[in-house]
Order: structure tokens, then sequence, then C-alpha cells
């Protein structure tokens, strides 16, 4: 957990997909993750993590449900939500916290 936990602590926004190969959901947000990426560049870092290869990680963060998102900056979490999203909700999320 040591490269998770100096991943979160960047200045850049960190936006944490914790995922399962099994999960439907979790496989129709990789094309919104990938245009969310295009859109935003460098202004945000998105990391995504496989909670039955990372289950401590997971147990972290008390994940129930997957697809999870949080959003870290500076080690902190500033915002956590479960359930798919839309490209242009994760848009206005990071900028708000920017």
């Amino acid at each position: 957990m040591g490269n998770f936990s100096q991943l979160i602590k960047s200045n850049t926004p960190v936006l944490v997909d914790f995922f399962a190969e099994w999960c439907g959901p979790c496989k129709m947000m990789a094309p919104i993750l990938k245009d969310l990426k295009q859109e935003l560049g460098e202004e945000v870092t998105i990391i995504k993590i496989d909670i039955d290869k990372n289950p401590h990680i997971a147990k972290t963060y008390q994940i129930k449900g997957v697809p999870t998102f949080m959003l870290f900056k500076e080690g902190k979490m500033l915002w956590r939500q479960s359930g798919m999203l839309y490209k242009n909700d994760l848009v206005s999320i990071i900028k708000k916290f920017d």
C-alpha cells in the first residue's frame, strides 16, 4: 500500500476507481474514464484499483461495492461516491477541488 499512499499525496487531484473484473458497470466506466483523461490531461491522475487483487486497500477504504470512486489531493480524501457516473459529473467534481 506504500505506493498507493505516495500516489494520493500528489498536488494534482487523484481520481481512484475501485473496480472488479467481474463488475459490468465497472467495464462501462472504462471508456468514460478514458474520455475524462483526454479532456483533463495533466489536471488529474486516474488510478484503477482492482479490489480482488488489492483487498488490503479495499478494506482500508471500506469499499463495499464497485465501482466506487474517490478523489484525493495531498493525501486527503475530498469526495467519494459509488456507482456509475457521467464524464461531465466527474469533470465538475474534479474542477470543484482543483
